[in-house]
């Protein structure tokens, strides 16, 4: 027979009622569930200061205990288990005599499935008890066929450089390194970010995607490492942070440039010792958080003006995922475009099979500033006004500029992507060498003078790559 696992969470162990309950499904359904009992210190107030320690693989169902007769109940404060991300959290049952209305609705707002109030009786609780961890397990079956189309089955391309950067991803996936992934806006770095999430052991913790550039400076700290009550003037409430609701996860930084000083220093420490403090509180709390950071402009640079930290620069960049841009992947073009087609003609109901040969060659001469994103919204758009089974020139709109650019000939694009190449590659091998030239030529198996010839023709500025060497 298949157990269940409960979890439950007594903020008041006093009162007994958490062992009252615990006795009772011991007796009632003890050979059905895999029992766990855990307290939870609570301050003066009845609000508990402390987070549980969610187990593994027993927490489908958790019952959580606040102080009976409680005036009020700060649900903010309450230790629930997470749901973000893409992820089903446990369902919760709340035990308590009472509260108000809109307290209820609060709670039901952050997730509390049900609620019980003394006496407690095997009549009522069981038959609830049942009902949420069925649906639980139905969700967790959905959520499962989720994560798999979540994994790299989005990350599409053929392109040398494109499947190199993939190739990195099953096995960083697998390690708790911070990844550093870098590439314009457009070209999948949240993809990327979620298919190591997705293909390693935190797949079942939540996945919380943050743009650092979204959230405003004054507001960086409080949104990450949260508040407790009275830290500043407006603060009735604790506030947990994104770095406690990612707890046991993953946490996406994108536009990691944007990152405030202070913040970045706050970071590092959460980097280095696995811990934090949040807003107004002396308490050092412990988190456990894998930490995945992007950005689209060049942290060396910005590390040069004094916007970025060094150290920083060092922890995240463990290791680093470089996406191409679409204009240098153009082969990747006509898969990519037809999976946007047929996934388009799908949500749309639209029975559109392909693009005509002339389409396809048109999608070659635009430059895609936007990346695989402005690709998909070109596709999705062209099959929304499509007319028959056939995308057409008519549905295919590009920005005028595109309308004066010339059709490159095969010569011209080969010596294109050859000159992509080239300076990525020796750019690669500056960084790895920190800017000696003798080592770097060496390793191309170029001469020396060869070597600076392909340095001013490619613009590369050699100090940048010298002053990022410890």
């Amino acid at each position: 027979m298949e157990r269940s696992g409960v979890l439950i969470i007594d903020c008041n162990p006093a009162n007994k009622l958490g062992r009252v309950l615990y006795d009772l499904l011991c007796r009632s359904a003890g050979e059905r569930l895999d029992l766990r009992y855990e307290t939870v210190p609570a301050v003066p107030d009845g609000s508990s200061e402390a987070d549980p320690v969610w187990p593994e693989g027993i927490a489908d169902a958790a019952l959580l205990f606040i102080v009976p007769g409680k005036a009020h109940l700060d649900c903010g404060s309450l230790p629930l288990p997470v749901q973000a991300g893409g992820q089903a959290a446990p369902p919760v049952i709340l035990v308590i005599e009472g509260c108000m209305p809109d307290e209820v609705t609060e709670c039901f707002r952050r997730g509390v499935s049900d609620f019980l109030t003394p006496p407690l009786r095997t009549i009522d609780v069981l038959p609830r008890m049942w009902r949420l961890l069925e649906h639980s397990r139905q969700r967790g079956t959905v959520i499962q066929s989720m994560k798999a189309r979540l994994g790299l089955e989005q990350l599409i391309g053929r392109n040398p450089f494109f499947v190199q950067a993939l190739g990195m991803i099953p096995v960083v996936a697998q390690s708790d390194v911070s990844v550093l992934i870098s590439g314009e806006t457009g070209t999948g770095k949240e993809l990327c970010a979620r298919a190591i999430h997705y293909l390693g052991p935190r797949a079942d913790k939540p996945f919380l995607p943050v743009n650092c550039g979204a959230v405003p400076a004054e507001l960086v700290e409080n949104e990450l490492f949260g508040h407790v009550r009275g830290a500043f003037t407006g603060a009735t409430l604790c506030h947990r942070g994104l770095i406690a609701e990612a707890n046991g996860g993953t946490l996406f930084l994108d536009e990691i440039d944007c990152l405030p000083l202070p913040a970045q220093i706050k970071l590092l420490r959460l980097l280095q010792e696995k811990e934090y403090r949040q807003l107004g509180s002396a308490k050092t709390r412990q988190a456990d958080v894998r930490i995945i950071a992007a950005t689209n402009v060049d942290l060396r640079q910005a590390m040069g003006a004094g916007t970025f930290r060094q150290d920083l620069y060092y922890r995240l960049s463990i290791v680093q995922l470089a996406l191409p841009a679409l204009r240098d992947r153009k082969d990747d073009l006509p898969i990519l475009a037809r999976h946007f087609l047929e996934k388009s003609a799908a949500e749309t109901g639209k029975d559109v099979k392909d693009f005509a040969p002339e389409t396809i060659q048109r999608l070659f001469g635009y430059d895609w500033p936007g990346n695989v994103r402005e690709l998909e919204n070109v596709v999705h758009r062209a099959v929304l006004f499509s007319k028959g089974c056939m995308v057409d020139d008519e549905q295919v709109i590009l920005p005028q500029t595109e309308t004066t650019m010339q059709r490159e000939s095969f010569r011209a694009e080969k010596a294109r992507i050859i000159a992509g190449f080239e300076k990525r590659y020796m750019q690669r091998l500056l960084e790895t060498h920190r800017g000696n030239i003798t080592k770097a030529a060496v390793a191309a198996q170029k001469n020396r003078r060869a070597f600076w010839e392909l340095i001013r023709k490619y613009h590369i500025d050699v100090r940048r790559y010298k002053s990022s060497a410890h």
